[in-house]
């Protein structure tokens, strides 16, 4: 079962005596899509799985709350969370909404554009509907090491872009034929759920990101807010907000706290966030 922090006792307080104020369950997304390793685990469909299938079947929500503050990851998890999150939206009949904090953007956005709404601050980092690959060349280095790569393969493609090895244009071609069917299936989501929405601009396809401000304007998102304010507006004063947690797994409490392991949890994931930092 998903982890319910203490925000949710009032509510089961609630309704033990009958006097049940309205319930929208909150799930945060944040951090780096995919796994980040046994220590520090990322967004993942199988980690997120028993959160998701909790909160949604709350008993009298009508919506359910995404906080998302990501920089994006892995695109087939995205897709594969964002998936999961429309069936229990529709098995439910639940309202989805977004809200974005100060990322939500390549992978961090196609999880956004799973609800039904997007809510953002006016300078929260929104888009980067594109696809990277990064990586490095150490071709000439080893040889001013005086060191001999070898290297036997069975497939003339099984030293894809080996960093030892010069990089050869096929490789790259066909990296970027990867790319671009990727890149197809994410423009394909957002067109599908943001529909009449979006405007008609080139550049939001890019990979170009912007603030919520610009962000509202292209029709990537519907609106200023915050998740207490805008729940507080449409559900009254009373309404309760249950946060639904992951919970760690034995390794990460056990190991994942060590100065070594949080310096290398940081470094790996300052890679990816630094991108959108300003």
């Amino acid at each position: 079962m998903g982890f319910v922090d203490e925000t949710m006792l009032p509510w089961i307080k609630g309704v033990v005596t009958g006097d049940r104020p309205p319930v929208v369950p909150v799930i945060p997304l944040r951090g780096v899509i995919g796994s980040m390793g046994p220590m520090r685990q990322g967004l993942t469909l199988e980690a997120l799985a028993p959160v998701l299938d909790s909160a949604f079947k709350v008993k009298r929500a009508e919506t359910v709350a995404l906080i998302i503050n990501s920089p994006g990851g892995s695109p087939v998890q995205s897709a594969m969370i964002a998936q999961r999150i429309r069936q229990l939206a529709e098995e439910n009949n639940v309202r989805v909404i977004a809200f974005c904090e100060d990322v939500a953007a390549s992978g961090g956005y196609w999880l956004a554009c799973a609800a039904d709404e997007i809510v953002v601050d006016e300078n929260s980092i929104v888009g980067s509907i594109g696809v990277i690959s990064s990586s490095f060349g150490f071709t000439e280095a080893i040889g001013k090491l005086g060191i001999e790569r070898r290297l036997y393969t069975a497939g003339e493609n099984k030293s894809f872009l080996d960093p030892f090895l010069p990089e050869r244009a096929q490789d790259v071609k066909r990296l970027k034929d990867v790319q671009a069917d990727m890149h197809q299936s994410f423009k394909e989501y957002v067109t599908q759920r943001r529909g009449a929405k979006l405007k008609d601009d080139p550049e939001i396809f890019s990979g170009a990101f912007w603030t919520g401000k610009r962000a509202l304007a292209l029709g990537l998102v519907d609106q200023f807010g915050d998740l207490r304010g805008l729940m507080r507006q449409r559900y009254g004063k009373t309404v309760k907000l249950p946060v639904f947690k992951r919970r760690q797994g034995w390794l990460a409490r056990r190991f994942g706290n060590s100065e070594v392991m949080q310096l290398v949890g940081a470094v790996e994931e300052r890679l990816i966030w630094d991108r959108y930092r300003l």
